[in-house]
């Protein structure tokens, strides 16, 4: 004898078997967790316990709400070798509007430093903005993706984790001294495009593989010297520096030590009435 529906149980799901939206729910988290990264249908097929066409099914309308939403990019590659990946993109008016806002958090005068810096480390340490400026680097240098993301110590780290955290590849850290307990390493010598002074970086001789595309972000950038000194360091490495991405670049001096940069805001200091010159660069 059937038991009858309550209206505990009329519409409740049969034990070991996923609702669309919980299905949806396991495979947008699976994705979000590992940017670039290839999954078969399989994988899921095997996770959720549904059928080779579900999945695809579902996978079509997972990307529809991607694309809707402008949470990123869905993308499906078809063959043997194929399968499903999140590409972690933004729009571009995501972009205008992370930037904007930061810009109208360092328009207040209290940021600016001796010698004509500016304080950041409040905004680059805060996870919303560093995740949106690690985004934003990952959408505006997808292409080609690289292998390595690399960043000067100390304060470039928060947004050069969040970039490699997007391009779901390793981050590593150049230091201005070696140490011990990293063995061998490469050092160049490089000229501070602000100081003018002769200075050093540092890396170990296992950080980049020969042949691996690398990507450098840093916080700030005037002359260009610290950038340009990356791309003697990449060569000694036999690596290829495919991008450079800064927070911030000066106006001046307008000729910088190294090309092929991409800035998010450019600082033109502070103005007669005490202004801070700071608006989205080009590239944004």
């Amino acid at each position: 004898m059937r038991e009858a529906a309550t209206p505990r149980t009329r519409g409740r799901a049969r034990p070991g078997r996923l609702r669309r939206g919980e299905r949806m729910v396991v495979m947008a988290h699976r994705l979000l967790s590992h940017p670039y990264q290839l999954f078969s249908l399989s994988t899921f097929m095997e996770l959720l316990g549904a059928a080779k066409s579900t999945i695809s099914e579902d996978l079509g309308f997972l990307r529809q709400a991607f694309d809707r939403f402008q949470l990123g990019k869905v993308e499906t590659l078809a063959g043997a070798a194929g399968g499903v990946r999140y590409l972690p993109q933004m729009s571009r008016d995501q972009i205008r509007a992370l930037v904007e806002e930061l810009c109208r958090r360092l328009r207040d005068t209290a940021r600016v430093l001796p010698g004509g810096f500016l304080q950041t480390t409040d905004l680059i340490s805060t996870p919303h903005f560093a995740a949106g400026m690690g985004q934003t680097f990952a959408t505006l240098l997808g292409e080609p993706r690289p292998d390595v993301v690399l960043t000067m110590e100390v304060k470039g780290i928060p947004v050069a984790l969040e970039t490699a955290r997007a391009f779901n590849v390793p981050m590593v850290t150049i230091r201005r001294e070696g140490r011990i307990t990293e063995g061998p390493s490469v050092s160049v010598n490089y000229v501070s495009g602000s100081s003018r002074m002769v200075q050093t970086m540092t890396l170990p001789l296992r950080a980049i593989p020969p042949g691996a595309k690398v990507v450098f972000i840093d916080d700030f950038l005037r002359g260009g010297g610290t950038a340009r000194g990356v791309f003697d360091l990449v060569r000694e490495f036999r690596a290829e520096l495919v991008g450079i991405g800064v927070l911030i670049e000066t106006a001046v001096p307008k000729e910088k030590m190294a090309d092929r940069y991409l800035s998010l805001i450019v600082y033109e200091g502070v103005n007669e009435h005490g202004e801070v010159l700071v608006y989205p660069s080009r590239h944004v």
